[in-house]
């Protein structure tokens, strides 16, 4: 999100819940947005509206783990855990494969990176814990090395020193305090070098409304986010993003809001031990936003006074936006309401409501290309609304110009044949997998089947189309322009171009005498795998047949001799077929099998 400093302020204002991620010890300080803006984030109504919060979340627990109280020890949750043990996930598997667009906004941190990641042994915040192992090293007068765990007092043991207490230090500050533990005795010639070299490995519950509740491994150093990866995520349809609590021995340590994180980056480290419980808390408030913004999402939040303004800094809306309309429910009666981005700013927005921003703008005058055999302007302005016709006086051809053969290229019929080429792969993959084997030698058959298409497909999904529209002879100067068309204008030429299943692709000289079998034989042959019966030619305009060796080729043409296709099943076969077919007149790509 391309958002400046200030607007990160008022995001985290709008959007943040007042519980933004902090200790226990300083829940009442100041917050990211307050130590920026130096204004109020926590308000009576709110710390009112968090004690509720928590005591809900406290309710939710107990139901949740079948009984389990919110405020139970540890051994109380693992008695009644009946996860298997593989529960505890591998933090090195494989990155997961995400195919459904993101709905919730917050969903897009639960991919599969954090959970593969391990927090740094090296980050100076770290706060070191008893089992952590400590490197300590001395020399001059006085020579030791030696690798220490932290025992369970908290303590490491260096000789003629006694016990250093640095459980609880930071990891920052643990070389100042064991050169102190030091020269109380050693008051010279003695130097002291101490690092953390490895953090305690730990398991923690996660439970609340993640995907997958359980108990996981990792260090004491990874953040809360590689736990709630590794259990799935924050349920996105009854999940909070802005309520997360981390519990010790029953008692609240850290209250974190995943907003802070996604839009001012704020994550304040936490060193988890054995049995601390990260619970996500039910889903607060939410309202939809869609149309023409950046971040079309359904968002949560947890205050009262939310404006449209508010949420349309969240949003982002496109420079064209021009107004926003908002669906509510009151009672049992929906209402919609529609404004002007600008009268919509101090429109308050209540829970489950739902806006769309629209652009009301109308277009004076659109611009479109001039490409090809054409000596004036590359590009013209003319109104809405115009004709081919309107600007053919203004258009300046070079003495080669073929303005008959004149084609257009518009980016709208690019999207039209891409999803046209979509729906057709999707219709091939269902056909493939939609039939069920009855022998062993049958399921052969259908694998080898479902391994070619499954390698087409991926080939094909990467074609881009070109827009090509085929100008018609009897009524192309009628043909309404469109804001960014590309006018191509080709010049005369006299090369033919043999492509797809030829031993040597490339172009040859024009002769009126040709046939299509003459500049195939000039050009190799058909290779192994050609369709000989079926070859498809297309002339400058973007036209195209479909012919035999014996048609007679036209200046300018292009000759495209498409693969044939063989597999197990009539229906793939023909499936297949025609998706070459649609590949080579909308992307002028021969795509082999």
């Amino acid at each position: 999100m391309n958002t400046k400093p200030r607007l990160i302020v008022t995001l985290i204002k709008i959007i943040s819940l007042t519980m933004a991620a902090t200790s226990i010890p300083a829940l009442a300080a100041t917050s990211y947005a307050d130590q920026v803006a130096g204004g109020s984030f926590g308000t009576s109504a709110n710390n009112s509206s968090q004690n509720q919060n928590r005591n809900n979340i406290n309710v939710a627990t107990q139901a949740f783990a079948g009984g389990v109280p919110g405020q139970g020890t540890a051994q109380e949750a693992v008695a009644a855990s009946s996860l298997p043990s593989q529960s505890v996930i591998n933090t090195t598997r494989p990155y997961q494969e995400i195919n459904t667009q993101d709905q919730m906004f917050g969903e897009q941190l639960f991919r599969g990176a954090f959970s593969t990641t391990s927090g740094s042994t090296f980050n100076g915040s770290y706060v070191i814990n008893p089992g952590d192992n400590v490197q300590v090293r001395m020399w001059g007068a006085y020579q030791f090395a030696s690798t220490m765990t932290v025992d369970p007092q908290g303590n490491i043991f260096l000789p003629n020193v006694g016990p250093v207490r640095i459980s609880g230090v930071q990891n920052g500050n643990l070389q100042n305090v064991v050169k102190s533990a030091v020269s109380r005795i050693y008051r010279s010639n003695v130097g002291v070098y101490a690092s953390l070299e490895q953090a305690q490995p730990v398991k923690v519950f996660v439970t609340g409304f993640v995907k997958q509740p359980g108990y996981y491994g990792g260090l004491a150093a990874d953040s809360v986010l590689s736990y709630l990866d590794r259990a799935g995520g924050v349920d996105p349809t009854r999940g909070s993003y802005i309520d997360i609590q981390i519990k010790r021995d029953g008692q609240l340590l850290q209250q974190v809001n995943l907003y802070d994180f996604l839009l001012a980056g704020k994550l304040q480290p936490f060193a988890f031990r054995d049995g601390d419980v990260i619970t996500v808390a039910p889903q607060k408030k939410t309202f939809e936003v869609g149309g023409q913004v950046q971040n079309e999402y359904t968002f949560e939040f947890d205050v009262n006074n939310l404006t449209i303004g508010d949420v349309l800094q969240v949003a982002n809306p496109a420079a064209n936006a021009t107004n926003v309309s908002i669906t509510r429910s009151a009672g049992r009666a929906q209402t919609a309401e529609y404004y002007s981005l600008s009268e919509a700013q101090n429109v308050p927005v209540y829970n489950g409501d739902q806006m769309v921003v629209t652009s009301d703008r109308y277009a004076g005058t659109i611009a479109v290309q001039i490409q090809g055999a054409h000596t004036g302007n590359g590009a013209m302005v003319v109104p809405y609304g115009a004709r081919l016709k309107d600007i053919l006086p203004q258009i300046q051809p070079s003495p080669l110009a073929q303005l008959t053969d004149l084609t257009i290229y518009r980016q709208s019929v690019v999207e039209q044949q891409k999803r046209m080429i979509n729906e057709s792969l999707d219709r091939l993959e269902q056909l493939t997998l939609a039939t069920q084997s009855t022998t062993r030698e049958e399921a052969a058959l259908r694998q080898d089947d479902a391994t070619l298409v499954k390698e087409f497909v991926a080939k094909a999904r990467q074609v881009q189309p070109t827009g090509q529209i085929v100008v018609v002879p009897n009524s192309w100067q009628d043909i309404i322009l469109q804001q960014g068309d590309i006018i191509e204008i080709p010049a005369q030429t006299s090369v033919i171009t043999v492509n797809g299943q030829v031993r040597a692709q490339g172009a040859l000289t024009f002769n009126p005498d040709y046939t299509v079998g003459d500049y195939i034989a000039n050009s190799g042959g058909f290779d192994d795998n050609a369709d000989t019966k079926e070859i498809l030619v297309i002339h400058q305009n973007g036209a195209n047949e479909v012919v035999n060796s014996a048609y007679r080729i036209q200046q300018g043409d292009e000759i495209m001799v498409l693969p044939k296709v063989k597999t197990k099943r009539v229906e793939i076969t023909r499936g297949l077929s025609q998706i070459v077919y649609q590949l080579a007149i909308a992307a002028k790509v021969v795509l082999d099998l």
